[in-house]
C-alpha cells in the first residue's frame, strides 16, 4: 500500500501489478532516469533536456511553470519516449501560488486547521491548473530561534500545533484523492533537525539527542505520514555528525522500517553531493552511494545517480533490487497522480487563479493570522467617526511586494493590495489621511522625512505606522543575528510618537522580532507577519473594528537575541527561576556575594521570561476563564478524562479565542517539559456569552518516549490547564494508576 490516503487508477493491486509491469521493462538507465530530478529551461525545453526526457532519462521537472512547456515536456514523455512514462513536476509553493496567503508562520498564528486546509487547497488549484503536481511544502521543522530566517516558512516552536497544522495542509494540497482534478502531492520537510540549527544559521550542523528528536523534532513528521503526506524530503544539515541525506538511521531505520512510511523521498537541492562538501564522502560517486543506501528515491537538481549509480550497480555495491524498490515508490506516486491516464494540463478545466473566491480565503486566512500584542487603554478598534483625519506613515504601508513574504516565486505584486489602498478604500471618503513614507525601506538610516512624519501625526487624530522587516530579510539563507526592527524604524516610531497622538504600530515581518525597545511608545500593537495578497484589506478590518483579531503566537516572542533559544515547552531543570528572582542587576549593591541573586536559572539582564509567551494574543472582547473541573481524579492506563471549563466574554464585543489546553508530566523517565500543548479550539462569544468547553484526553495522548527509546504513558501525577496562552493560570490536576 501507498502513503497517500486514496488511489486514483483502479485497486492498489492494479497498481502494484502496473507498477511490477514497468519495472521489468525498464532498463537500468531508464530506471535511473525515474530517480532524477532536473532544473526546467525556464519557458522552453533546451535540446539536451529534450534529448534526456526523450531518452527516459530524466523522472521529474523542477521550477517550470510554463503550461505549454510542461504539455510539451509530458508529450515528448508519453509519445517519444520507450516506455512513456509522464513526468513529475515539482515547484515551491509554499504560500500560495498566485493567490499569496500569509508566510506559513503567520498561518500557524490562526491556530486553525481549516483555514490552513483551505489555503492549501487554494494554492494546489492554482498550481495544478499549469501542469505542476508536487510541491514542496508542508515544512513541519519544530524551531525556537528566531534568528533562522526559515523559521518564517515554519508552524511554529511547538510539535503538537505543527503536527496538526501540518496534516492540515497535507489535505489541502492532496485532498483525499490524488487524481481528483487541482490535487498535487505534499513533501514533509525537512527530515529531520533541521530548525534546530546551531546559532540560527541556516544549512548549519544540529545536534539533538535522540531522545529530543522522538519527543519533539520527529513528532509532526509522524503527523504528516499518518496523515498520508505523499513524499518526504531529506534535510541540508548533518544530524548528529551524518548529512540527513546519507542518515540510514534517520532514513531506512526509522522512516522505513520503524514507521512503515512508503512514499517517495526527495533530496534537497544538490544535498547528495554537499555531503562531499560536509566531509561526509570523498566524491559525488560516494555521495550517490550513501544517498540510496539510506534511502532517497530521487535526487533533486544534481546529477550524481545519473553520473553513478550504473557503475555502483556494476560493482554490485547497490543491488538491483534496491533501486526496483525505489522506483517503484516512484511509479506508485505517478499512478495514484492518474499522470497515466491525463498527463496534460486543459488551463479550461480549472478556475481562474486570483478569483474572488481564492482572493476571499487569503483575507480571511490573514484575518486571522494577526495577532494583537498589545491595546492600552482599548486604542483599538479605531473608530470611523470619531475621526477626521488619520496619519499613515512607515515604509511598508504602501509596499505591494514586501507584504507578500519570502518564498513567492509566482506571486506577482501588482495584485497585492497594501494597508494605504485598504485604508483608503474603507474610509477615505470621510475621514482625510495623511500619508508620509518616513523611510524609503525597512533598512534605512536617512531621517530626512522624519520632519513631515512627526507633522502628519501632529495634525492627525490617530497615527497608524507599519513597519517591520522586508520579505527578503527572513527565508532560505537570511537568517539574523540581531533580530530588532532593522535600520531606523525605532528612532522614526520614537519621533512619531512624541507627537503624543494614539499610535498604532502594525509589523510585518518573517519572524518574531525583538520589539521591546518600541512597544512603550505605541498605544497598540498589531503583527501582521507577511500577510501576503490581501494583507491591507484583512489589517484595515482589524484596525476599524470591521473584525476582532484572533491570532495566537505560535512561538515565542524573545525579549532580548540572547534568551534565544527561548520557548515555553522547557524544562524545569533543579533551580528554576521564579517571580521573586531578582532581574534588574543596576539594583544589586556593589561588591554583592555571589549568592546575592537566589543561584536560579535566569539570565542576570533580562531575567527568565519572554517578551509575549507562547500561545498570546489579545482581541477586542475579553475572555476570561473559570471552573476547571476533571472527570475523574484517577484513570487508569488505557482510559480517558474529560477535563472542563468554563469560558466568558465579559468584554463589549463579540470575538473568538483560541482556547488551549496543556499538561504536565510531573514525573517521568525523562525530565518532561512545565507545560506541554495538547489540545486547542476556535470559539465565538457574544458580549456576556460564556460556554462550557470539554477537551478530552486518552492516556496514549500522554506518551513519551523513555530513556529507552520506548514510547511509554507512565503512571503518576500531572497537571492540566485551559486558558488563552501558555501562561494560563487555571488547573487541575489528576492521577493515571496501573
Amino acid at each position: 500500500m501507498s502513503a497517500v490516503i486514496s488511489i486514483n487508477s483502479g485497486s492498489s493491486d492494479s497498481i502494484e501489478s502496473k507498477v511490477a509491469d514497468f519495472i521489468s521493462r525498464m532498463g537500468l538507465d531508464e530506471k535511473i532516469g525515474q530517480m532524477s530530478q532536473l532544473q526546467g529551461g525556464g519557458g522552453w525545453i533546451p535540446d539536451d533536456l529534450a534529448e534526456s526526457i526523450r531518452a527516459g532519462r530524466v523522472g521529474s521537472i523542477l521550477n517550470e511553470v510554463n503550461v505549454e512547456v510542461l504539455n510539451e515536456m509530458q508529450r515528448i514523455c508519453v509519445e517519444e519516449s520507450r516506455l512513456g512514462i509522464p513526468l513529475l513536476i515539482g515547484r515551491d509553493v509554499i504560500h500560495g501560488f498566485k493567490t499569496i496567503f500569509p508566510i506559513p508562520l503567520g498561518q500557524a498564528a490562526s491556530w486553525d486547521p481549516e483555514t490552513i486546509e483551505a489555503g492549501a487547497r487554494v494554492s494546489a488549484s492554482e498550481a495544478a491548473s499549469v501542469g505542476i503536481n508536487w510541491t514542496f511544502a508542508p515544512m513541519i521543522d519544530v524551531t525556537r530561534d528566531p534568528r533562522w530566517g526559515r523559521i518564517a516558512e515554519s508552524l511554529g516552536e511547538d510539535p503538537y500545533l505543527c503536527g496538526v497544522l501540518g496534516a492540515a495542509m497535507v489535505k489541502g494540497f492532496q485532498t483525499d484523492d490524488l487524481g481528483e482534478p487541482g490535487s498535487i502531492v505534499a513533501c514533509a520537510k525537512h527530515f529531520a533537525g533541521y530548525g534546530a540549527a546551531e546559532g540560527g544559521r541556516d544549512y548549519n550542523t544540529a545536534n539533538i539527542p535522540e531522545n529530543e528528536m522522538r519527543n519533539v523534532h520527529l513528532r509532526p513528521f509522524k503527523a504528516a505520514a499518518e496523515a498520508g503526506v505523499g513524499s518526504f524530503m531529506s534535510a541540508f544539515c548533518d544530524l548528529n555528525g551524518v548529512p540527513a541525506t546519507g542518515n540510514t538511521w534517520l532514513m531506512d531505520d526509522l522512516l522505513r522500517k520503524e514507521w512503515g512510511y512508503e512514499g517517495v523521498v526527495v533530496s534537497d537541492w544538490e544535498s547528495v553531493v554537499e555531503m562531499s562538501v560536509h566531509g561526509f564522502t570523498h566524491d559525488d560517486e560516494e555521495a550517490a552511494y550513501e544517498a540510496v543506501m539510506a534511502g532517497i528515491d530521487m535526487e533533486m537538481a544534481s546529477s550524481s545517480y545519473l553520473d553513478h549509480l550504473e557503475g555502483l550497480v556494476a560493482q554490485d555495491k547497490i543491488k538491483l533490487a534496491q533501486i526496483d524498490t525505489m522506483v517503484a515508490r516512484i511509479l506508485t506516486l505517478k499512478f495514484e497522480l492518474g499522470l497515466f491516464e491525463k498527463p496534460y494540463t486543459d488551463q479550461k478545466e480549472h478556475a481562474a487563479v486570483l478569483n474572488k473566491s481564492n482572493l476571499k480565503i487569503a483575507k480571511e486566512a490573514a484575518v486571522k493570522s494577526c495577532v494583537l500584542l498589545k491595546n492600552e487603554n482599548n486604542t483599538l478598534p479605531l473608530a470611523q467617526s470619531d475621526l477626521a483625519t488619520v496619519a499613515l506613515i512607515g515604509p511598508l504601508a504602501d509596499d505591494d511586494y514586501e507584504q507578500l513574504g519570502t518564498w513567492i516565486f509566482d506571486g506577482e505584486s501588482q495584485h497585492s493590495v497594501t494597508c494605504k489602498q485598504a485604508v483608503e478604500e474603507l474610509i477615505g471618503r470621510t475621514v482625510e489621511i495623511n500619508y508620509v513614507k518616513g523611510l524609503e525601506t525597512t533598512r534605512s538610516n536617512n531621517h530626512e522625512e522624519f520632519g513631515a512624519a512627526v507633522s502628519a501625526a501632529e495634525k492627525s487624530d490617530a497615527v497608524i505606522m507599519v513597519v517591520g522587516e522586508e520579505s527578503f530579510m527572513s527565508g532560505e539563507a537570511h537568517s539574523r543575528a540581531n533580530i530588532d526592527l532593522p535600520g531606523h524604524q525605532a528612532e522614526l516610531i520614537e519621533a512619531v510618537a512624541s507627537s503624543g497622538k494614539p499610535l498604532i504600530l502594525v509589523i510585518m515581518a518573517g519572524r518574531p522580532l525583538t520589539i521591546g525597545n518600541v512597544l512603550d511608545k505605541a498605544d497598540a500593537v498589531l503583527y501582521a507577519w507577511h500577510p501576503g495578497t490581501m494583507g491591507g484589506p484583512a489589517i484595515a478590518d482589524l484596525l476599524f473594528g470591521l473584525e476582532s483579531p484572533s491570532g495566537k503566537l505560535p512561538v515565542t516572542f524573545p525579549l532580548a537575541v540572547g534568551q534565544v533559544p527561548i520557548f515555553y515547552a522547557h524544562k524545569n531543570t533543579g533551580r528554576p527561576a521564579t517571580d521573586h528572582t531578582c532581574v534588574n542587576m543596576d539594583e544589586v549593591p556593589a561588591r554583592a556575594p555571589q549568592t546575592s541573586l537566589g543561584m536560579t536559572s535566569f539570565h542576570l539582564d533580562a531575567g527568565y521570561k519572554p517578551l509575549f509567551p507562547f500561545g498570546f494574543g489579545l482581541s477586542y472582547g475579553n475572555f476570561k476563564y473559570v471552573k476547571i473541573t476533571t472527570s475523574h481524579s484517577s484513570i487508569g492506563l488505557g482510559d480517558t478524562i474529560d477535563i472542563h471549563a468554563d469560558v466568558i466574554n465579559t468584554g463589549a464585543r463579540e470575538a473568538e479565542e483560541v482556547v488551549q489546553l496543556y499538561v504536565r508530566d510531573l514525573v517521568g523517565d525523562v525530565t518532561r517539559p512545565v507545560k506541554e500543548l495538547k489540545g486547542f479550539r476556535r470559539i465565538s462569544l457574544k458580549p456576556g456569552e460564556r460556554e462550557r468547553l470539554c477537551f478530552t484526553l486518552h492516556t496514549d495522548d500522554l506518551a513519551f518516549y523513555n530513556r529507552k527509546m520506548e514510547l511509554v504513558t507512565e503512571p503518576g501525577k500531572f497537571h492540566v490547564w485551559i486558558g488563552g496562552s501558555s501562561d494560563a493560570e487555571l488547573w487541575a490536576d489528576f492521577e493515571i494508576h496501573d
